[in-house]
C-alpha cells in the first residue's frame, strides 16, 4: 500500500526480515487513519534508531498486511498492530465491519492470535479485534465516543473506556485517535524495554498518558440521540438546582424509563452519571475562565459544598479543583 511504498523507499531496512527482532505486521486496511499508520512505523523506526545509537541492534522488523495479498497464520509474527479505522458514527462502524477486507482482517487476527501472536489496536480498530472474538472475557478500551456501541455490540468484553491503554495478556488496546501513540510507546516498552520507551517519548516530545476521561465530551456522545441532546441542553440551564432523571425526562417529553434507556444507549452512562459529568464539565469551565472560589463553583453546578465537587471531579477526571485551576495558571 502507498503508506508502505513511501516508507520502504526511504528506509529499506525497515521491512527486511532480520532474526532476533520483534516481527511486527501492520493491518493497513482501507480507511485506516493515516496518522495511526504513520505513528506505528515512525515510533518503531525511532526505537530502532535510538537502539542503534546506544550500540544495540534494531529491535523491530515491520511488515504490511494486505487483505488477500500478504500475511497469514502460516507466516507467523510476534506482534500484529491494527491502526485506528476512520469511522465516525455507528452507521459507518456497522457497514465498515461488514466489508470483505474487514472480515478477512478479523479472520487473520483470529488465526494470528491462535498461532501465538500478540495483538494490538487503537480507536475504532479495536472493533476488529472484538469481531475476531479475541477480546472475549478480556479487559479492553476503545475510542470514547463509540464506547456505548462497543459495549452493546460486544457484551463479553470487559470494556473500560476511561482507560487510555489496556493490556490484558497478549492483547493491548488503546483509546481515541492519537492514543495510538500511547499504544506504540507501550508496545516498545513491552518488547524492547521501558528505558527505550521513555527515550522514544522524550525524543518525540510526548508525555505518557493514562486516561481518556479528561477528553470526553458529553455533547459529542449525547448528540447521537436528539432527545438526549434536548435533555442535556435543559440540564445545562438548571445545573445549579437539584434535578434528577424525572426532570430530564419531562424536558425531553419521555418517560423516565425511556430516557434512562436512551441515555445509556447514547452515552454508556446512567442518568445520574450523565448529570455528574455535565456538572463536572461546567465546573472545569468555571475554574478555567472565572475567579470564583471552589465553594462558589460547587454551588454554581449544584453541589452543596466543595467536598462533593472534589469527589465528583476525582471520580470523573482523576483531578481535584485545585489541579484543574492550576492548569489555567500554567497556560498563562
Amino acid at each position: 500500500m502507498d503508506h508502505y511504498e513511501v516508507l520502504e523507499g526511504a528506509r529499506p531496512a525497515t521491512f527486511r526480515a532480520v532474526r532476533d527482532m520483534t516481527s511486527v505486521r501492520v493491518l493497513d486496511l482501507e480507511g485506516a487513519m493515516a496518522t495511526s499508520v504513520a505513528i506505528t512505523v515512525d515510533v518503531l523506526d525511532t526505537a530502532n534508531r535510538l537502539a542503534l545509537r546506544s550500540g544495540r541492534a534494531n529491535q523491530f522488523d515491520v511488515q504490511p498486511w494486505v487483505a488477500n495479498g500478504y500475511g497469514d497464520a502460516t507466516d507467523p509474527v510476534d506482534l500484529v498492530v491494527v491502526p485506528g479505522l476512520g469511522m465516525r458514527n455507528t452507521q459507518e462502524v456497522r457497514s465498515r465491519l461488514a466489508a470483505p477486507d474487514a472480515r478477512a482482517g478479523a479472520h487473520y487476527l483470529k488465526e494470528a492470535a491462535t498461532a501465538g501472536s500478540e495483538i494490538a489496536a487503537s480507536c475504532a480498530g479495536v472493533f476488529l479485534l472484538a469481531e475476531a472474538g479475541i477480546l472475549d472475557q478480556r479487559r479492553a478500551t476503545t475510542t470514547w465516543w463509540l464506547a456505548p456501541l462497543f459495549a452493546c455490540r460486544y457484551p463479553a468484553v470487559r470494556l473500560t473506556p476511561a482507560d487510555l491503554v489496556v493490556t490484558d495478556g497478549p492483547v493491548t488496546t488503546a483509546g481515541a485517535a492519537l492514543a495510538h501513540l500511547d499504544l506504540m510507546l507501550t508496545l516498545v516498552g513491552r518488547h524492547a524495554g521501558e528505558a527505550l520507551a521513555r527515550e522514544c517519548a522524550r525524543y518525540l516530545a510526548v508525555d505518557r498518558r493514562r486516561s481518556q476521561s479528561p477528553y470526553v465530551m458529553p455533547e459529542t456522545i449525547g448528540g447521537a440521540d436528539s432527545d438526549v441532546a434536548i435533555a442535556r441542553s435543559w440540564a445545562l440551564q438548571h445545573l445549579d438546582t437539584s434535578i434528577g432523571v424525572r426532570d430530564l425526562a419531562a424536558a425531553a417529553h419521555l418517560s423516565p424509563r425511556t430516557l434512562t434507556r436512551r441515555i445509556s444507549e447514547a452515552t454508556g452512562m446512567s442518568p445520574a452519571r450523565f448529570l455528574r459529568r455535565l456538572r463536572v464539565e461546567r465546573a472545569v469551565e468555571l475554574l478555567h475562565n472565572t475567579d470564583l472560589a471552589v465553594t462558589g463553583v460547587a454551588h454554581a453546578v449544584g453541589y452543596s459544598d466543595p467536598t462533593a465537587l472534589r469527589r465528583a471531579m476525582s471520580q470523573e477526571l482523576g483531578m481535584s479543583p485545585r489541579t484543574v485551576r492550576g492548569q489555567r495558571t500554567r497556560a498563562h
